[in-house]
């Protein structure tokens, strides 16, 4: 057996005590410390000479061949990004200076752990990629949809994801986390407390990619035209407002529609609906950064916005789909060591990690350090430098010199001290050590602090969220290690897990390796305390039969249109229908095919002595029911009123708009826009 020790950081170590074979190296080398890279010091950057780093990373990041290890599951766009002003007080980037300059971009939005034909609407982070394509070379902004992440170190990577994908004996469960190998990492591993909070929460769930906030995770320096440097946080936030769907509904969509979030912005941007986002960093100086209770180099924090505000930056747009899907969105390669002048990283030691082992990555998967030359990756601005051949060459350089200093070329590139990238000149000095630094033992304080933000029907999913996996866990001891750590977050929090499970009592008393605090909430973290509502973007069913009422029909289209909604037609069966006034209208769906889980709010409009047709349909009243659960607006015509009391829902109930006139739709979408959801309606 082996044995089981505390590390500083709370982290858990398993040592061998002579019973069982020693962790080595694939050379044979006997591994002292498999929980931390080497850094100068307790704070400074990683080491070249690890060599157990290097050797687990690239062993991992070869694993898969061609999909990729991690993300495999993308869909990408391309747009452009416009600055609102010059930001040269902050950074020099060019291409945050001039409000009349659009840069082009390509962002891919993905779910991490499932394969490339998992389905969209998982329980997961998403990866939230852009690309940028400025007169100075490309910049890559690669980061999540969650600002946090699970781990500080970057050598536990392998570890994080072998633990959440397939089993290998026997390969399942897919894109899923609730599972035993999971959920063990995570019980032992204190640090993914706070991201554990988000995952279970709305946030891993979105209404579509369109409607999901964007984070940079880590901290970067932005350096100015002055040369000033400051520590920067980056932030996405959509147009549409960061939403999400219920747990319910996802695992309908799943069924129904895989492809719910690809189709979603396919469609969006077809229509020229084009998604929008504004970017925004929180600046501050290193002496700021001294001076919060926590480190800005622990990847597992946030920076409250209450501490440090946002600065906006610009707006991104995508207005085009791709041409070609594997050409594009599959072979494109991010890379967070793809920087500009102006951007620099931090020692943030999860990023120093990232920026070894994504180049490492799309050397596996493209198959070539040429990658660079598929026109997805290539930069709009000139390039040129001496690297020649290998596999997959597609320029024919000419001349005979490939180096430099040479006096034999014929004006080859040079380098240019002025205009090239610089790097922050930093002072960093201390011992060769393996250690977690001190300052990022407190696991617990913010998500305490996220817990406290949400809203009581978010920290009411959650609480199913924790439930539903832990539930899936068939080790005992397991479920109450994790427990033990929700009780360090929050008693109430893990009584009420602990209650769904049939645990009550049960919890391990575990110790965290620093004081819990108890922080004030930030509004900020939550999806819905700010809400200011709108349904722009969103899909509205309409379930109707042939002779459907024309007036009503055209109200419902009509309103949609105004508030930048789109309607869908459901009939019953597949075919042309017509109106009251003999117009022939192609439904878009059909009833068994389209559940009323794929719309964010539903109007039922029969045609006028049509409604035995929809009674007689069992579909039809699970129809209306399913929206009812979950928790949208609907819009009931008289002709379909008979719908509302088989499916047992009270005519008088929150959320639900009688449509006795056309005019009555405009009701309906005044309710419709006030809230995503009819959370009144939740507890019952």
């Amino acid at each position: 057996m082996s044995k089981q020790s505390t590390g500083k950081g709370g982290e858990t170590h398993q040592t061998a005590t002579g019973d069982e074979p020693r962790l080595t190296t694939n050379q044979g080398v006997v591994v002292s410390d498999d929980q931390n890279a080497l850094t100068v010091g307790h704070r400074g950057p990683q080491l070249l000479e690890d060599f157990h780093l290097r050797e687990k990373i690239t062993h991992f990041d070869h694993e898969r061949i061609p999909e990729r290890v991690v993300h495999a599951r993308g869909y990408g766009a391309h747009g452009y990004f416009e600055p609102y002003k010059s930001q040269a007080d902050l950074t020099k980037a060019a291409f945050l200076q001039n409000p009349k300059e659009r840069t082009p971009v390509f962002v891919r939005f993905s779910t991490v752990a499932g394969r490339a034909g998992s389905f969209d609407t998982a329980r997961d982070v998403r990866g939230f990629a852009v690309k940028f394509y400025t007169s100075e070379g490309n910049y890559d902004l690669v980061g999540n949809n969650i600002p946090v992440f699970f781990i500080q170190d970057a050598i536990k990577f392998p570890d994080l994801i072998h633990s959440v994908k397939p089993a290998p004996d026997r390969d399942f469960p897919q894109a899923q986390s609730a599972h035993d190998s999971f959920w063990d990492f995570i019980s032992l591993t204190p640090e993914s407390t706070h991201m554990m909070m988000w995952v279970m929460s709305d946030r891993a769930i979105p209404r579509s990619f369109r409607m999901m906030d964007g984070f940079g995770v880590h901290t970067f320096r932005m350096i100015s035209t002055k040369g000033d440097v400051k520590f920067v946080k980056f932030h996405w936030r959509p147009k549409l407002g960061a939403l999400s769907l219920v747990w319910d509904e996802a695992v309908v969509i799943n069924g129904a529609d895989p492809d719910f979030h690809r189709r979603d912005l396919w469609s969006a941007i077809e229509r020229g609906d084009f998604p929008e986002w504004e970017l925004s960093v929180q600046a501050f100086t290193e002496k700021e950064a001294e001076g919060f209770d926590f480190d800005v180099l622990d990847p597992t924090k946030i920076v409250p916005e209450e501490l440090v505000s946002l600065r906006p930056l610009g707006r991104m747009v995508l207005d085009r789909n791709v041409d070609n899907f594997f050409a594009e969105t599959e072979q494109v390669a991010f890379c967070p060591s793809h920087v500009v002048p102006g951007i620099d990283f931090s020692n943030d030691p999860l990023l120093q990690g990232r920026l070894f082992s994504y180049l490492d990555t799309q050397l596996s998967r493209l198959g070539s350090p040429n990658f660079h030359q598929i026109p997805i990756n290539q930069p709009k601005c000139p390039f040129a430098n001496f690297q020649r051949d290998g596999h997959m060459q597609m320029a024919a350089q000419q001349g005979r010199v490939a180096n430099e200093p040479s006096s034999l070329d014929d004006g080859g590139p040079r380098e240019d001290p002025k205009a090239g990238f610089t790097t922050v000149p930093v002072r960093e000095e201390g011992d060769k050590l393996r250690v977690r630094p001190e300052s990022f033992a407190d696991h617990y304080t913010q998500a305490k602090l996220f817990y406290k933000s949400l809203t009581p029907p978010e920290q009411k999913h959650m609480i199913g969220g924790f439930a539903f996996e832990l539930g899936k866990c068939q080790a005992l001891e397991v479920r109450k290690r994790m427990l033990g750590r929700l009780q360090l977050v929050d008693k109430d929090l893990a009584a009420q897990v602990a209650a769904k499970l049939g645990m009550e009592g049960q919890a391990e008393k575990l110790k965290p390796a620093v004081p819990v605090g108890d922080p004030e909430p930030s509004p900020a973290v939550s999806q819905y305390a700010g809400f200011e509502g709108g349904i722009a973007g969103k899909k509205i069913g309409l379930l109707t039969t042939n002779g459907v009422d024309a007036k009503v029909l055209t109200a419902v289209q009509k309103g949609a249109k105004d508030a930048g909604a789109v309607v869908e037609i459901i009939a019953p069966k597949v075919g042309t229908i017509k109106t009251s006034q003999g117009k022939e209208i192609e439904p878009d769906h059909f009833l068994t095919g389209a559940p009323s889980a794929l719309f964010d709010c539903v109007v039922v409009a029969p045609a006028e002595g049509s409604a035995d047709e929809l009674l007689a349909m069992p579909q039809a009243v699970d129809w209306v029911r399913m929206a009812y659960a979950h928790l949208k607006v609907i819009g009931v015509s008289e002709a379909a009123a008979q719908l509302l009391d088989r499916a047992q829902i009270e005519r008088e109930a929150e959320g639900v708009v009688m449509l006795g006139k056309p005019a009555d739709v405009a009701n309906f979408y005044e309710t419709a826009s006030a809230s995503h959801r009819v959370w009144q309606r939740e507890p019952a």
